[in-house]
């Protein structure tokens, strides 16, 4: 577990968010890729991913079997540094139907810590469209809060207010000669798509074509996440891959 403990041991989790409007809603975006709430005391993850590794292994592709330990170190960062009253997940918490199943006993108890004292919502999604057998917690759909919708898959129509993850944005920036690409929110200021927060998770340029029935073309915004910062840009400032 050494390589992805060392690596999430130097990251800052200290409670700083950059506050943005959306849809007439003070939200945060933290550099771990959660968004935060203040007024609903509720942090949002999406794409978890748990138990990737031990999925490509049932199909003999073998990776560090470390993501779901990573994953959970640092989503008990977050969790230490906000403490949240609610905890959203914004599906593709577990990387297929059996993932919750194939936890380890050791990790299912790390989980089972971080829910208590706390609502835990799991919003379904592509990869794990049932709730997880055996953990805490209520499994939905979608779940609409004030006026933010919470789901995992964005709409394809106009959605004021929707949090959504799935599509796993990242964004390419080029400056001073070199080019930079990150995992980043994406937003308009009406809807907004979270990074995915599971360490062992790719992520789709903002400027891919799937993107383009979400945001109207370069009128929005990405907020690529750094060490302990997050960088804005719009998206005009953008390249693609």
């Amino acid at each position: 577990m050494k390589p992805f403990t060392a690596e999430v041991a130097q990251r800052s989790f200290a409670p700083v968010c950059h506050d943005i409007s959306l849809a007439g809603e003070l939200v945060g975006l933290h550099d771990s890729g959660a968004l935060w709430w203040p007024d609903e005391s509720t942090l949002v993850v999406a794409d978890l991913h748990f138990e990737k590794a031990s999925s490509y292994a049932g199909r003999g592709v073998m990776l560090p079997p470390y993501d779901t330990a990573a994953t959970l170190e640092k989503l008990a960062e977050v969790l230490d540094a906000f403490d949240p009253a609610r905890v959203i997940a914004l599906g593709d918490s577990f990387h297929d139907r059996s993932g919750a199943d194939r936890l380890p006993a050791c990790y299912r108890a790390m989980l089972t810590t971080l829910q208590l004292g706390r609502e835990w919502i799991w919003v379904t999604g592509n990869h794990d469209p049932v709730a997880p057998v055996g953990l805490c917690g209520e499994t939905v759909d979608d779940v609409a809060l004030g006026g933010l919708t919470f789901r995992h898959e964005p709409a394809e129509n106009p959605a004021p207010g929707e949090v959504a993850g799935h599509l796993h944005p990242a964004a390419r920036i080029r400056r001073y000669g070199r080019s930079v690409r990150r995992p980043c929110f994406a937003t308009d200021g009406q809807r907004l798509v979270l990074p995915a927060f599971g360490v062992l998770t790719g992520g789709l340029n903002v400027l891919d074509r799937a993107w383009q029935a979400l945001f109207p073309p370069r009128e929005f915004s990405v907020f690529l996440l750094g060490d302990g910062r997050l960088y804005p840009f719009t998206a005009s400032r953008l390249v693609a891959d």
